[in-house]
């Protein structure tokens, strides 16, 4: 699998340097890996194993992935595990 050049170029800077939340691009890394052609069911423990980070780390991080438009999540239930499905918005303005 081949990470797209903007994850690097434009999302690193951005989530990493501006938004100073590197565990924010942690986890849109991780979970760019974990659903290459399809959603994934993942748990924030799974997720936090995956990345080093903490389930709280993890949940904000998510949070902001979120509200940024670049993971959507789908849950049955609050406490059920997530569905999620990376955006890469900037693959559809081309």
């Amino acid at each position: 699998m081949e990470i797209d050049p903007h994850v690097i170029d434009v999302l690193l800077p951005d989530l990493v340097g501006h938004d100073r939340h590197p565990s924010a691009y942690l986890t849109y890394l991780y979970l760019y890996r974990q659903t290459v052609d399809e959603a994934a069911e993942l748990s924030l423990t799974q997720i936090a194993e995956g990345t080093g980070l903490s389930k709280r780390a993890v949940q904000a991080a998510l949070a902001r992935l979120q509200r940024r438009g670049l993971v959507d999540v789908e849950r049955d239930s609050i406490t059920s595990v997530g569905r999620y499905t990376v955006n890469r918005p900037w693959q559809s303005s081309r």
